[in-house]
């Protein structure tokens, strides 16, 4: 980043006269190490990303931009590149591409945000003076999708002789 920033910048200012006053902040680099940087070959795991980010982007675009990581990793093994998952999920991270994910089946408890929800009567009172002055239903859904509906009288006697 310092490099890039200093590449921009150096043909109004110099190299030297960006370091001097980089030196100064928490992002001090040498002018020495900015023309080591520019010089430098790029790495073989650079090379070899950008190699291997082109043939993901053609196997993604050949397959219609459906293809996720699972499924482009599986193409390049099959083409013979030794290449591990996380290596794709990295690249196509990078280079932004994505899977299509089919989707589940709808989800009917998700009430929709316009749909009118039933007034609450008792503003979360649930204590009642006498018998068959207070009822509630509640309806409890279960995890193997069984319904429950349940019918209180909220009359508790020790609670009203305390009140």
């Amino acid at each position: 980043m310092k490099v890039e920033f200093i590449d921009q910048h150096k043909h109004e200012h110099g190299v030297q006269p960006i370091c001097d006053a980089l030196d100064e902040t928490d992002a001090a680099i040498a002018p020495s190490t900015y023309y080591a940087a520019t010089t430098r070959p790029d790495s073989k795991r650079t090379i070899r990303d950008q190699e291997l980010t082109e043939q993901i982007a053609t196997i993604h675009a050949e397959n219609y931009g459906v293809y996720g990581v699972r499924k482009i990793h599986a193409a390049l093994r099959r083409q013979g590149l030794s290449v591990a998952r996380c290596t794709v999920e990295r690249l196509m991270r990078k280079k932004g591409l994505k899977g299509v994910v089919r989707s589940k089946s709808p989800r009917t408890t998700k009430p929709k945000a316009e749909t009118e929800r039933p007034a609450d009567l008792v503003e979360r009172r649930f204590v009642a003076d006498a018998p068959n002055e207070l009822w509630v239903a509640d309806i409890v859904r279960h995890e193997a999708l069984l319904n429950r509906v349940e019918v209180r009288d909220h009359h508790h006697p020790a609670v009203a002789a305390a009140g």
